[in-house]
């Protein structure tokens, strides 16, 4: 499919994926409305728990798990932390690196909103394929 030349089904299939995606976010914003947070509170929250092979996140991590600038991604830490959803210690390793935990009510918090999301992620993963997962068969280009 490299040097295939885009027709109109590609165009269709792409926009139809683009439109599935947004449905998703604008469903996992209302999910998240609906417990009090922003979409990026929620993405916080789930970085903090789903970051591999420990249980903390420094503020670089986050940055780039969410794709964000640094001082963005401070004062998001600061409203979740404001919130009690999240505390920050010094590294008993480093004490120069910080590192951002999950309190008992920001755990409580992201698995309600991850069962949540994953439960619409399984009523609609047949939609969401990709549509170059699945290569085209016509030849003409």
């Amino acid at each position: 499919m490299k040097n295939k030349a885009l027709i109109k089904s590609d165009f269709e299939a792409l926009a139809r994926f683009r439109y599935q995606l947004r449905q998703y976010e604008r469903l996992s914003e209302n999910i998240a409305r609906e417990e009090g947070l922003t979409v990026l509170q929620y993405l916080l929250l789930l970085q903090v728990k789903g970051y591999p092979g420990r249980d903390w996140v420094t503020v670089s991590e986050l940055a780039e798990r969410l794709q964000a600038y640094h001082h963005g991604v401070v004062a998001l830490v600061s409203r979740c932390e404001q919130r009690r959803l999240i505390y920050k210690t010094s590294s008993v390793c480093d004490r120069r690196i910080v590192e951002i935990r999950l309190t008992v009510g920001g755990e409580r918090c992201i698995a309600r909103l991850a069962q949540k999301h994953r439960d619409e992620l399984m009523m609609i993963r047949e939609q969401l394929m990709s549509p170059y997962l699945v290569e085209r068969n016509d030849e003409t280009t």
